[in-house]
């Protein structure tokens, strides 16, 4: 009783997120706001999707491919999301508004910034 409650809440959840994800795509007005629509909450709702199938199989050999899909989830999902990013940015697609990438000459680095650790000469 309490396993089916939890399985059907977590379906719905997942459901939740995913058509979120659906509407965002559909709605939104550029490739940086349809990515992230479709990334962060087709991750939780396929996440959820896949507890559910956790919880229903068990800790066995679908349980554990359950498992392994939420793992590949989050590792693929969000690199593929940074990678459609950089590539509308190399295109030219810009941002909407006032939104810009970092500039990558104010960024500090440590390997480029002079050292300011060495000791200055004294008069003795």
């Amino acid at each position: 009783m309490i396993q089916t409650a939890v399985i059907i809440a977590l379906i719905v959840v997942g459901v939740f997120f995913l058509t979120v994800g659906t509407v965002g795509l559909l709605r939104l007005p550029n490739v940086y706001n349809r990515m992230h629509a479709t990334s962060k909450p087709t991750t939780l709702g396929t996440a959820a999707i896949f507890l559910a199938g956790f919880v229903e199989f068990g800790p066995g050999s679908e349980g554990l491919t359950a498992l392994i899909g939420i793992v590949f989830l989050f590792l693929t999902v969000p690199t593929g999301a940074h990678m459609i990013a950089r590539a509308a940015e190399r295109i030219g697609i810009p941002f909407l508004g006032s939104v810009t990438w970092p500039d990558p000459s104010a960024v500090e680095r440590p390997d480029r910034a002079e050292r300011s650790d060495e000791a200055e000469p004294t008069d003795d």
